[in-house]
């Protein structure tokens, strides 16, 4: 039996029975099987060019390097110094401020106030606010937009992972790397356009990130992220096996290729044209990831800029890799750096973990500066929410940590459009809430958009009946952090 011809049958039956069961029904199952045929075709004829062109808006940024702080990093201690908070060291926090409001790991315990444990300067012509935890920051001072009134839905780590990736904390849905590269596509072609990179774990220990985090959703997954690895291949299974030649691995994909365009002519289902697209661009991998690593040809003062002496698994590393992926016209670069999970000892974890990104930071954002890079990358910093004011443990042990926090946090934005040396929004004198110019993860998502000549409300896709995007039906692009 000829295969091809079996699905075409099956194809035909399918919306013969669809529209013999109800005017309504077939109607929208044939409806719903054009789209996809267009859409197939739609992705064969644009082959790497995004569904946005031309673009919505004048484009700030190319690309997006996203430096994520997996676990939540304390703004106490790094970026949101209270005075109020630091003389009420070791009082009850009033109960107005908490009643009502969700708590993860302190619910029914005594909550007390949590002094900074930090000493904080101000820093650069702007005179931004930073601790002497990150003491390398303070040379990008000028450099950074410090958002400190983020706000999230999601106070635990895995659906705050998910929310602070999709829009939503249901799984899913196409993450933010992906609607960027739907939205598009990608600069390189012998590189995915979304490329995803996790960092040796900080001394605390590595929570787990899911793949999932960068998954396409019902996107092609041509648009799913693809991690890269420090130690080993660094794409799993790109290497050829033993005794497979170029020239014979050219000849597979090339018979592959011809035969999934046969069947793509009978059946136009879109992931086949992915499926095409993946074989080829693995075979131009296997050429183009070696080089990519190999940083031996970088020269001596970037690689002391970095403090990187090789391909070690850390964020160094892989902040390095990240400026080698934007040169080579990768779209969008999410680096996860876990550790930040501070429940306990939350002096003691910042001295450790601190050092291990903060130079590395401001080496990106310099390093891109002086390429003429900065002004069309857009580097946001951040975790998936923040630390609370009070105390987990005893408040004046070393033991004493945060819990986790969603009403009030801090991230910061640089390049690609941004307004440089600025701080924007405030939290409340105890840096609970977020008082003056809210940032929705939401908003986040949707000025990003903005930059990179996207309207968000226009970066749809009709999945299950209705109209899908990446702020969901929320989002406002913060214009007063643009440049």
């Amino acid at each position: 039996m000829n295969p091809l011809k079996s699905n075409e049958q099956e194809l035909l039956a399918r919306r013969t029975f669809l529209g013999r069961t109800s005017l309504g029904l077939g109607s929208l199952a044939l409806s719903s099987l054009l789209q996809q045929t267009a859409w197939a075709r739609s992705v064969r004829r644009r082959g790497t060019d995004g569904f946005v062109n031309p673009l919505h808006i004048p484009a700030k940024a190319k690309r997006v390097i996203f430096l994520c702080m997996a676990g939540g990093p304390s703004q106490f201690e790094l970026f949101d110094y209270k005075p109020k908070l630091a003389s009420m060291h070791g009082q009850p926090i009033p109960d107005s401020v908490t009643a009502g409001q969700p708590i993860a790991q302190l619910q029914g315990k005594k909550l007390l106030c949590f002094g900074p444990q930090a000493t904080f300067a101000r820093h650069g012509r702007s005179g931004q606010l930073i601790s002497d935890r990150l003491p390398h920051h303070a040379e990008i001072a000028d450099d950074i937009c410090i958002i400190r009134s983020m706000q999230t839905d999601q106070i635990n780590h895995d659906p705050a992972h998910t929310f602070m990736n999709t829009g939503t904390a249901i799984a899913g849905r196409p993450s933010m790397g992906s609607w960027v590269t739907y939205g598009l596509g990608s600069e390189s072609k012998d590189l995915p356009g979304f490329v995803v990179l996790i960092s040796r774990a900080g001394t605390r220990g590595a929570q787990p990130i899911s793949s999932r985090q960068w998954h396409n959703g019902f996107l092609p997954s041509r648009y799913q992220g693809v991690q890269f690895f420090s130690k080993g291949d660094p794409v799993h299974y790109v290497s050829n096996p033993p005794g497979v030649d170029r020239s014979r691995e050219q000849n597979v994909v090339d018979t592959v290729g011809r035969l999934n365009r046969m069947h793509d002519a009978q059946v136009h289902d879109p992931e086949i044209a992915t499926r095409i697209a993946q074989y080829e661009l693995a075979f131009r991998m296997q050429m183009s990831v070696p080089e990519l690593v190999d940083i031996s040809s970088e020269p001596q003062h970037v690689l002391d800029m970095y403090d990187v002496a090789g391909p070690d698994g850390s964020f160094a590393y892989n902040c390095l890799l990240a400026r080698r992926l934007a040169e080579r016209g990768v779209r969008f670069i999410h680096l996860y750096h876990r550790g930040w999970d501070h429940h306990d000892q939350l002096s003691l974890h910042l001295k450790e973990i601190c050092p291990t990104i903060d130079q590395a930071c401001v080496a990106l954002i310099a390093d891109l500066k002086q390429r003429g890079m900065l002004d069309e990358t857009l580097v946001v910093w951040g975790g998936e929410f923040g630390r609370t004011p009070m105390a987990q443990g005893d408040v004046d042990k070393p033991i004493a940590g945060r819990d986790h926090h969603i009403r009030g946090f801090t991230m910061w934005l640089a390049g690609g459009g941004i307004k440089p040396g600025t701080a924007y929004g405030e939290t409340d004198e105890l840096g609970y809430y977020a008082v003056k110019n809210p940032v929705h993860v939401h908003d986040l998502h949707a000025t990003m958009l903005h930059q990179l000549g996207i309207d968000h409300e226009r970066l749809t896709i009709r999945y299950q009946g209705r109209d899908f995007r990446l702020t969901d039906v929320a989002g406002n692009v913060v214009h007063d952090i643009l440049a």
